[in-house]
């Protein structure tokens, strides 16, 4: 993707971040999302893309905006998108560390129609990336990570949802030596931050959100990064919509090339509450993160709106 339209799909991730900022610890994490949503499909219009929801806010019956499927932009080159406007709508909601807005894009046809369902998910950054097997015992993945990462299993940071379904997933990375850092919202926040160097993550593993697996792999195949899935379905409804929908095995393991089927991809994120990953929103300021694939990169951006007048600064 060229740089041009890298920034103008930024100026829609922090246009959804300032929104959902308004709502930071006011309790109310639906209209805090709406917010999100509305100010990204407004943003979306001023581009001159034929854009197309891969990863939205739920089917067409579901969402009034944003779902998947729904053509936004004005017209112009042809990209999936899938987004988040607000990852981790509890943690705006009561002022926690992580909120984010995201949204991954990639050429038409590359990046996965995912149903709403769970995935099982395992995560690591580019020097661990050939140590992950989400077949394998969670013990085995903790000491083959922490051997790629040249460190001692009792230093190796874990990063897992703190859900009842994870209890003994969290028992037995204890008892392998590892350390746990659990989350209670955002994982796609949990397998990205294993990309960059000094999170204090190292590996993530688990179970969430397919559509966030969508998010979160786009990321790590920017930047060379590990990632499996595999689809772990609710009811029967769920299964269908995969089958006429994702075009790979849904039984299956998910690779990042099932997930993300480009190198030419990236991955925005907008700070919306402060975090390891970027800063949230401080008045007229607004940290970001890109995934470049195409280069290879991960960039830190701080921009400064002073309003339409006095116009807007980036400074990376």
């Amino acid at each position: 993707m060229d740089s041009k339209r890298i920034n103008e799909i930024l100026a829609v991730a922090e246009s959804a971040a300032f929104a959902a900022a308004e709502w930071t610890g006011r309790g109310k994490k639906d209209l805090a999302d709406a917010a999100a949503v509305e100010a990204m499909r407004k943003q979306f219009d001023t581009i001159d893309f034929s854009g197309r929801i891969v990863i939205g806010e739920g089917e067409r019956d579901e969402a009034p905006m944003l779902y998947i499927g729904e053509e936004v932009g004005r017209g112009g080159e042809e990209i999936d998108i899938a987004v988040d406007p607000l990852e981790g709508t509890n943690l705006c909601a009561y002022a926690q560390p992580n909120a984010l807005a995201t949204i991954a894009f990639a050429p038409r046809g590359s990046l996965l129609y995912a149903p709403d369902t769970y995935m099982w998910k395992i995560a690591a950054g580019p020097k661990a990336k050939d140590a992950i097997d989400i077949d394998a015992s969670h013990t085995e993945n903790v000491n083959n990570v922490a051997a790629a990462l040249g460190k001692p299993v009792d230093e190796l940071v874990v990063c897992i949802l703190e859900r009842d379904r994870h209890i003994a997933l969290i028992d037995e990375v204890r008892a392998a030596g590892a350390r746990v850092r659990l989350i209670t919202d955002g994982d796609v926040f949990g397998a990205v931050a294993t990309s960059i160097e000094h999170s204090g993550i190292d590996l993530y593993m688990g179970a969430g959100g397919a559509p966030e697996g969508v998010l979160a792999a786009t990321a790590m195949k920017c930047v060379g990064g590990g990632f499996q899935g595999r689809f772990n379905f609710r009811n029967e409804e769920e299964i269908k919509r995969a089958t006429k929908t994702s075009g790979v095995d849904i039984d299956g393991v998910l690779t990042l090339d099932d997930l993300v089927r480009t190198d030419d991809a990236v991955f925005i994120a907008a700070g919306v509450t402060d975090g390891e990953l970027v800063k949230g929103v401080h008045g007229g300021r607004v940290h970001s993160v890109i995934f470049d694939g195409s280069t290879k990169t991960i960039r830190f951006v701080e921009t400064i709106h002073r309003g339409a007048a006095d116009g807007m600064w980036t400074i990376s």
